[in-house]
Order: C-alpha cells, then sequence, then structure tokens
C-alpha cells in the first residue's frame, strides 16, 4: 500500500520553511506522494455548492493561502529526491493546454521523474467566469486537454487536431522523464470514473462509502475495456481519514481488498508538531501495513 498527503500547500504548509520541513519529514516517514490543492482565486460571496461540506462552503477562509501546485511542487521538488509530487488536483480546464504542457514536462525532467497528475474538472463557476473558462465546457475540454499534453509529451514533433486545440509539428522540450506522465483523475462521480476509464488514469473519488469506492472502481475498469484500454491502468487512490494510528490498521485492509493502491491522509492530521507526528505515522501505519 502506498501513503500520501492531500491538501498538502494549504494551511501552515502554504508558508516555506514549514512546506520544505513537511516534504522532508514525510519522505523520511515513508510517504510515495504529496498532493496538492488548486484554486486560481477564490470569488468572494460565491454561490456554488463545495461537493465536500454538507455546508456547500469550502474549510477555512476564503482568503486562505493556497499556493499555486506546481510552482510550490517545485519549490519542494529541489529539497527532496524520493517523494511524488501530485495535484491533487489540477483544474485542467482553467489551463492553456500547451503551456500546461510544458510546465509539468519542465517539472518532470528537473524533479527526475516524479511528477503525478491529478487532474479535475472544477466545481467553482464563479472562478471560471473570472477566468474566462465556459463552465459548462469544462468536461470537454479537460478529455481534449489531456490528450493533447500526451502528444506533445511522448512525440517529439507533435500534432493535434480537437474541438478547440489545434497545432501541428510542435515540439515540445524537454520532455518528461517519465516515459508517460501518471495521470489519476479526481471526482466521485460516475462522469469521472468513465473518464478515468477512458483516458487511462487513475482514479481518486475524494468520497464514498467502501461499496461506492468499489462500484466507481468496476465502472472505471470495466470503461476502459470498451475504450480498448487496459483496465490494470485504473489505479484506485482513497481518501484515508479512517487510518490515522495504530489502532486503525484495519481500515488498511479493507481498502486493500477494495483495490485501494493508495491511502491519502489530509495534512491537517499534521499541523502540530509535524516532523513527530509524521515520523509516528510512519513507524505506526506505513511501516505496519508493508509487513
Amino acid at each position: 500500500m502506498k501513503f500520501g498527503i492531500v491538501f498538502a500547500n494549504s494551511g501552515p504548509f502554504s508558508h516555506p520553511e514549514a512546506a520544505l520541513g513537511m516534504a522532508q519529514a514525510a519522505e523520511k516517514a515513508g510517504f510515495e506522494s504529496i498532493w496538492t490543492v488548486e484554486h486560481v482565486v477564490v470569488p468572494e460571496g460565491y454561490e456554488s455548492s463545495y461537493p465536500y461540506d454538507n455546508s456547500g462552503r469550502m474549510p477555512g477562509k476564503d482568503s486562505t493561502p493556497i499556493p499555486d501546485p506546481l510552482v510550490w511542487l517545485s519549490f519542494l521538488a529541489s529539497a527532496t529526491t524520493r517523494i511524488h509530487l501530485a495535484t491533487g488536483i489540477l483544474i485542467v480546464p482553467q489551463r492553456n493546454p500547451l503551456v500546461l504542457a510544458k510546465e509539468i514536462a519542465t517539472l518532470d525532467y528537473l524533479s527526475q521523474g516524479r511528477f503525478h497528475l491529478g487532474l479535475g474538472i472544477g466545481w467553482l463557476a464563479e472562478e471560471f467566469a473570472a477566468i474566462g473558462v465556459p463552465f459548462s465546457e469544462r468536461a470537454a475540454l479537460a478529455d481534449e486537454y489531456v490528450a493533447a499534453m500526451r502528444e506533445l509529451w511522448e512525440n517529439r514533433s507533435a500534432s493535434f487536431h480537437g474541438a478547440t486545440v489545434n497545432f501541428d509539428n510542435c515540439i515540445c522540450s524537454p520532455r518528461p522523464a517519465q516515459a508517460r506522465i501518471p495521470v489519476t483523475i479526481g471526482g466521485h462521480t460516475e462522469a469521472a470514473a468513465r473518464r478515468a476509464g477512458r483516458l487511462g488514469a487513475g482514479l481518486f473519488p475524494a468520497k464514498g462509502s467502501h461499496d461506492e469506492l468499489r462500484r466507481l472502481h468496476r465502472l472505471a475498469q470495466h470503461t476502459a475495456e470498451e475504450s480498448g484500454v487496459d483496465p490494470s491502468t485504473v489505479e484506485l487512490t482513497s481518501g484515508g481519514y479512517g487510518v490515522f494510528g495504530k489502532d486503525n490498521l484495519d481500515e488498511v485492509d479493507k481498502l486493500r481488498e477494495l483495490g485501494v493502491e493508495r491511502i491519502v491522509v489530509p495534512s491537517f492530521l499534521f499541523f502540530n508538531n509535524p516532523a513527530e507526528s509524521l515520523e509516528q505515522f510512519g513507524q505506526e501505519v506505513i511501516s505496519a501495513a508493508r509487513d
């Protein structure tokens, strides 16, 4: 079982020294990955409903710092050597796909193959309006952008023709260090599961019961088969709110039985005494889960 930290660039870890200390302590403790969140802007008084809290509002204040995930991960890359640098998630349809492909390729190249793209289509309509991207088109844009970026990453001279992205004989250099950038789809809906299957990507439902996790994973695998994609490429990641401590190892076993390959735990569990709490998690959970 692999373990990651999600919401990693939030709270006190948005600050430089705390971010570096957390990343180095997590790497030492045996964590496989660090996962960031993203909002370019948070419009005051937004009416869109945040899907992961019954209040419909994001945790914390609208002014809570959320550093740009790619810049923040680049900052950590030179201070770590093994831990994977993941977005969980990046709102891909808000970004120019060629510029984003360049940024990701550069980060993967400089980190020697440690980048992992977790992407979502977003929920905050007011943010899309501020950026100037049609909210209703975000799902189609995400699919097309991933396809276009893969062409740039995996071919020396790339061409792509889609509904909104068109280019011929373009070279994106440096190329990523990895032969294929890992992609994970964030979302707890059937549409997200089908997107993961079509794209041959991992699936990360940020909420849901064990039965729901199993159902969405099977849907993603079935969609992969229908799309001519190897279903084994659909790696299942799960939130791990219930695995903080040695008394909760049975939850790790239950998630493993469901087909979960990675458990990500929220960064706020480590806000107090990060070095000590991360080391304790490594000893009590990560090491025990490997035995």
